[in-house]
């Protein structure tokens, strides 16, 4: 029994990952047939590569701020990391999130590579976590800012009311207030865990209550984190609206706030190989209703991809040259 279980483990996911690329592929031809590849073609070969070179100063920069909002929720559980490696690991990550079926690989490589410096695997893992919700609600906030800002000029083409998104904001902030602000009575919700192996599970829940206890210590990085996330989702934004200027299209910067947070939101649903297809879709089925042609969005969507992998691939270039050291 024992030695059919991994293959069997393994069996289903390469069964998922193949209807991933599967669910990629149908869409994608579904796109493709409904779109005029030569229209498609011509907005491509007619960009500018001036804003390609913004695009990309710009998602140096959204690199850039995250890294610095890691280190700052490092520091604040006292576990000194050097920013440059903290970068270079974020690279890595990066890539295998780019090159890789889900996120879990990248957050695996800045978990692996911030456990030793913290002498504990759970700190390192809550850390990451902590960081991904930031950056969820950040995700929100500036989703929910877009549409408010969209619903002025055309509220009828929105996919969602900005109401609801004020609202789902909201609540992942009162969600996440009681771990961060009653730590020990968060614990004791997370008590009944220990019955699947109490001295494991109770170990890693007073290793958790002790993170979050420093994190409540020290509310204001917390703070400063929030806003370094918001402002990191925020470049994202402006990385799309600087693509968008390459490929000539017009666009307004608020409808590239809806649809762009709402993009990553919806490519997080574990059905697509790397969001293709899904992504491309979600972008079609916004620009329709604000009067835009398909072409368009799926040439913004493809090329704003293209060019994040091809910045993706300095990561690998950094996890060679640490296999090589």
């Amino acid at each position: 029994m024992s030695a059919e279980h991994p293959a069997a483990s393994t069996a289903r996911r390469h069964v998922l990952l193949a209807l991933k690329v599967v669910v990629s592929i149908v869409l994608l031809v579904v796109l493709f047939s409904k779109i005029d590849v030569g229209r498609l073609w011509t907005i491509a070969r007619q960009a500018s590569v001036r804003w390609f070179g913004v695009a990309l100063a710009i998602y140096s920069l959204n690199m850039i701020a995250s890294t610095w909002r890691w280190h700052l929720l490092l520091a604040a559980q006292e576990v000194d990391v050097r920013r440059r490696w903290l970068l270079g690991s974020f690279l890595v990550a990066t890539f295998f999130n780019n090159f890789l079926p889900s996120n879990i690989g990248g957050d695996v490589i800045r978990i692996t590579d911030t456990a030793k410096p913290a002498r504990s695997r759970t700190l390192a893992a809550t850390v990451v976590l902590v960081d991904r919700g930031l950056g969820l609600m950040a995700l929100v906030f500036v989703a929910a800012v877009g549409a408010s800002a969209a619903g002025a000029v055309h509220p009828a083409a929105l996919p969602i009311w900005p109401v609801w998104l004020w609202a789902g904001f909201l609540a992942g902030a009162a969600a996440s207030a009681p771990a961060v602000f009653a730590p020990a009575g968060f614990s004791r919700l997370l008590q009944p865990l220990t019955v699947f192996h109490p001295e494991w599970v109770g170990n890693r829940i007073e290793k958790l209550t002790e993170v979050l206890m420093r994190f409540r210590a020290r509310p204001g990085d917390l703070a400063r984190c929030f806003a370094t996330a918001v402002f990191v989702q925020s470049t994202m934004v402006l990385y799309y609206f600087s693509v968008a200027h390459a490929l000539h299209l017009n666009v307004s910067l608020s409808d590239i706030a809806v649809i762009v947070p709402i993009s990553f939101v919806v490519q997080m649903l574990p059905v697509s190989f790397g969001g293709f297809g899904v992504r491309e879709a979600t972008f079609s089925i916004y620009f329709s209703r604000i009067g835009q042609p398909i072409e368009s969005a799926i040439a913004m969507s493809l090329v704003g991809q293209a060019l994040i992998i091809m910045f993706s691939l300095i990561g690998a270039a950094v996890y060679v040259s640490r296999r090589r050291h």
